[in-house]
């Protein structure tokens, strides 16, 4: 599937990949496959891929080990190898399964699935994403995604400029919220047993000094969107010293209550919420080993 001038996400580079934005190569660089307890509680445990590249490079990444355009950890991997890896990790027939951060590899999700189908694993699909994806590209998930997982980030274009290089970040996210709607429903579909199933639900990570952009983020999902569920993130921390101001220090307890108190007032009937312990507790290493969630 090599790619002459790709044009897979909204960057649109028009050039051979490796030597655009991302900065990875046509096949998938793969940082890891495990078995992942972190998420919110409906798609725990879920098997995740972690793509390595992305397409928005913040300058906060969480998981800037695999993030990278150049230095990012990972090893190339087939169609068949990562499925091979799914298989030895599922412990059903239909497990969750996870495509982590694959905007620049989206064109190996229905392969992969396909290759689990033939190794007779039927997994419920996960697609976990930055928000700053194509519509059109999403379209070729259609009937293959049952849960979509993307965060909303920005609805400040400068702040996706300056934080992300992606000013046009908030329409962008907005198309690709608007088709994975299309494809699977404005809710959130939990099974007896408390597992998901099927639907969409949105992340936004509280960022420090951004109470603004995140009352944005909020209105527009619950009033122009019209979804209802909601994972309200309070895992920031600083990745790397040097950041400069707000991005240097945690998100405040304060900070996180008016969060959690808008988007009551926006009227989401359902939201994950975190602890701020999950600012020194979520931190992956994936330098160590098979998973990165287990040191």
């Amino acid at each position: 599937m090599g790619i002459a001038a790709c044009s897979i996400c909204p960057r649109r580079c028009g050039v051979p990949r490796g030597e655009g934005f991302c900065g990875m190569p046509p096949e998938p660089v793969v940082a890891s496959v495990c078995l992942h307890r972190g998420e919110e509680p409906p798609l725990n445990p879920i098997v995740n891929i972690f793509f390595s590249g992305c397409n928005l490079q913040c300058v906060y990444c969480q998981n800037w080990q695999i993030s990278g355009r150049s230095s990012a950890v990972g090893s190339p991997m087939g169609v068949d190898d990562i499925a091979d890896r799914v298989c030895r990790l599922a412990t059903s027939g239909a497990p969750l399964l996870g495509f982590v951060t694959a905007a620049h590899y989206i064109q190996y999700v229905r392969p992969v699935v396909e290759a689990l189908h033939r190794r007779g694993v039927e997994p419920v699909v996960v697609y976990n994403s930055g928000g700053y994806e194509s519509a059109e590209a999403l379209r070729s998930l259609e009937g293959v995604v049952d849960i979509y997982l993307p965060d909303l980030k920005y609805m400040d274009p400068e702040l996706a400029d300056a934080y992300s290089h992606a000013s046009d970040y908030p329409e962008v996210a907005a198309a690709a919220i608007g088709e994975m709607v299309r494809q699977v429903g404005r809710g959130f579909k939990v099974d007896d047993d408390g597992v998901a199933y099927r639907g969409i639900l949105v992340r936004h990570l509280v960022l420090p000094g951004a109470l603004e952009n995140t009352r944005r983020c909020l209105d527009w999902l619950a009033d122009e969107c019209g979804i209802r569920s909601l994972s309200l993130m309070a895992q920031y921390f600083p990745p790397r010293p040097g950041l400069a101001p707000p991005l240097d220090r945690t998100v405040t307890a304060a900070e996180y209550s008016e969060a959690l108190d808008h988007a009551s007032r926006a009227g989401f009937a359902d939201i994950y919420t975190q602890e701020l312990s999950s600012q020194t507790n979520y931190r992956p290493d994936f330098t160590h080993g098979q998973n990165p969630f287990e040191q």
